[in-house]
């Protein structure tokens, strides 16, 4: 038996809809909050033998340099990234937060504006390189397949897919960092980029599956065949994506706070990524076939 993917489409493409609309708003209102990656500063990490200080206690004796993130590690341990800091001013606030604890500094690094801004434009540029090259070798795969589709028009099925699992993630950490203090930085920039590959491998394998389908014949119209071909590659899409939820899930809850964010930008553009290959790109490109 057969699921009938295609019947309730306008249901998709209003949640998706609202969802990317939900990011938009937030990004508009919120923005997102960068780390010292993209805007400079520096990053302190201590260990304490013992017990440590809290974060509050952290945030307020160190309150004269503005805003400040603090973060727990496991087992004794905290980081604190701050704005750019003198050595004298390293020395003090290693004082500051030393007093009363047995405390041991990890590392100390310092990233300048300059960098930290070349950070950022180098960070737009990859991820708009990324998408382009996604939709050219999209296009290139599907460029045998003439009827009822373009091959380009893959591509652009694949590109709005991908820009809704991007996006959600996004609007997710913005909501994060204006909230609980979250900042993006090169580990969370490294899991989007890793979510956009994760999610053209699904879209392209149920894409693949409707042009093996197209060629063989099956189906009396292209609505039936790709709806065969979902039925095809559900299996597989959702046996995928739950074991490497379960690894991301393992990561998030026992991988430590460096890894945490990492993980946690993974499953929720991987969740996004399954369902906009299943439930948005097939019904996208019917709608597609409609307009051609």
């Amino acid at each position: 038996m057969q699921l009938n993917f295609l019947k309730f489409k306008k249901l998709y493409f209003i949640f998706s809809g609202v969802l990317i609309l939900t990011s938009i708003v937030c990004l508009l209102i919120f923005g997102l909050n960068p780390g010292i990656d993209f805007t400079g500063g520096s990053i302190m990490e201590l260990e304490y033998q013992g017990t440590r200080p809290s974060v509050e206690s952290v945030k307020e004796s160190l309150s004269d340099l503005g805003n400040i993130y603090v973060q727990t590690t496991e087992p004794n341990g905290l980081i604190i990234r701050m704005q750019d800091i003198d050595e004298q001013t390293h020395q003090s606030v290693l004082q500051t937060l030393s007093e009363g604890y047995q405390a041991t500094e990890q590392r100390f690094e310092s990233i300048g504006p300059v960098i930290g801004q070349e950070l950022r434009q180098k960070t737009k540029v990859l991820v708009a390189l990324g998408l382009f090259s996604i939709v050219l070798y999209v296009a290139f795969a599907f460029r045998k397949l003439k009827k009822p589709l373009h091959s380009w028009q893959y591509g652009i099925a694949a590109l709005i897919a991908l820009f809704h699992d991007a996006l959600i993630p996004i609007g997710v950490f913005s909501v994060l960092g204006k909230f609980y203090g979250v900042q993006v930085t090169i580990p969370v920039i490294a899991g989007l980029l890793t979510v956009l590959g994760y999610s053209i491998n699904n879209t392209v394998v149920v894409f693949d599956r409707i042009r093996e389908n197209l060629i063989k014949g099956v189906g009396v119209d292209f609505i039936e065949t790709v709806n065969y071909s979902l039925n095809q590659t559900l299996a597989r899409c959702i046996n995928t994506s739950l074991t490497t939820l379960l690894v991301l899930l393992a990561i998030f809850f026992f991988g430590g706070s460096t890894l945490e964010f990492f993980a946690l930008v993974l499953i929720i553009g991987i969740v996004a990524g399954t369902y906009s290959s299943i439930f948005l790109a097939g019904p996208i490109l019917t709608r597609l076939s409609k307009n051609a």
